[in-house]
């Protein structure tokens, strides 16, 4: 009994000064954070999501951002523009094929200690979603400033003639073709080599593989 009485007492009053200073800071700390006011502000916040289905392709239009009010403690929200950005995060697991919408809400946004959502803008923002489809088309090529040096083309050959692309179901159904860069004749005499790009119009729709290609023209007199 006594050598328990002697633990609590040395337990109590052991460095006792610095047990004193600690709750003297922690007091402190308190009362700044209990009387810092309450402020509002915005912050644009990039829109992100996780679990989207293998296979499925978003086909809309998309928000990228949305802007947040926030409410908290001055110094809480001082953060907000030294890099302690909120951060909204869509969660995608139920989406399937047709339109999906999603609201924005305390449990997508995670915001810093001490300040809370008041409204998001948009509040709501919309998906569709539609099955992904991989397609082949043919590579079309345009010529400029043929005949200008006396020479026309005799033939020409495009490697790849074909090239593969995938994304959204309908997007990618309405592509009968991709456009190569056009090609200078202006100095070609003979046979030549052009490495050109090539550019599908859609911008949900993209390639498969590298969306270069080689085309090779062979000249003759006029």
């Amino acid at each position: 009994m006594i050598r328990s009485l002697k633990w609590v007492r040395d337990l109590i009053f052991q460095n006792v000064l610095w047990k004193l200073l600690s709750l003297a800071i922690a007091v402190v700390i308190w009362a700044l954070v209990a009387t810092e006011p309450e402020l509002a502000t915005f912050a644009s916040v990039r829109l992100e999501y996780k679990n989207l289905s293998e296979g499925l392709e978003i086909s809309s239009d998309t928000v990228s951002s949305v802007l947040l009010e926030l409410r908290g403690p001055s110094g809480a929200l001082r953060g907000v523009g030294d890099g302690a950005h909120p951060n909204v995060v869509l969660d995608m697991s139920e989406a399937g094929t047709g339109e999906h919408t999603f609201t924005i809400t305390a449990r997508n946004v995670k915001v810093m200690r001490g300040v809370r959502l008041v409204r998001a803008i948009p509040s709501e923002v919309r998906f569709r979603f539609e099955p992904r489809r991989n397609h082949t088309v043919p590579v079309h090529v345009r010529f400029l400033n043929e005949g200008q040096n006396g020479y026309v083309i005799q033939s020409h050959k495009v490697n790849p003639p074909e090239m593969e692309l995938t994304g959204p179901r309908s997007r990618v159904a309405r592509i009968t073709e991709v456009q190569a860069d056009a090609v200078d004749l202006a100095g070609a005499a003979g046979v030549s080599e052009f490495r050109v790009n090539v550019f599908a119009e859609d911008p949900f729709v993209r390639f498969l593989n590298t969306p270069e290609a080689v085309v090779t023209v062979t000249m003759k007199k006029k």
